[in-house]
């Protein structure tokens, strides 16, 4: 399926775009950034799939991924990325907008002690990250 510029323009795309700076249409599914990603194999779906998704126009399937939210941040992606996208900046658009339609993934106070006691200090960061809107 042959893509145009026209097909691919969209609200969600332009808002993305407006949060993040980034402009999914550049991926062209190299897989760099999933190949990269110290967190693949927890996710649902992968970092270049989120991105194809939203190529595509499936935002919907895109943001109810919990590939989104196990996302650390770390920027591996971003640094392999031979087009210069940042998937993790992607991300945090895509929760952002989550957040702005009132859809909370998980509520800090009810995360168990035990497991922020064994997380690695990556994934606690981003996570705090993730709640706190930096």
């Amino acid at each position: 399926m042959l893509l145009s510029r026209l097909q691919t323009e969209d609200e969600v795309i332009a808002e993305i775009a407006a949060i993040s700076g980034q402009d999914v249409r550049a991926c062209y599914q190299c897989g760099k950034c999933t190949a990269g990603c110290p967190l693949a194999s927890a996710m649902d779906l992968m970092p270049n799939q989120i991105l194809r998704l939203l190529q595509l126009g499936q935002h919907e399937q895109a943001l109810q991924s919990r590939t989104i939210w196990q996302c650390a941040s770390c920027l591996t992606c971003a640094a392999r990325c031979p087009k210069d996208v940042d998937p993790a900046r992607v991300m945090d658009a895509l929760r952002t907008l989550l957040l702005r339609r009132g859809l909370v993934h998980v509520e800090i106070p009810k995360v168990p002690a035990d497991l922020l006691a064994e997380a690695p200090q990556q994934a606690l960061i981003g996570g705090f990250r993730k709640f706190v809107g930096y």
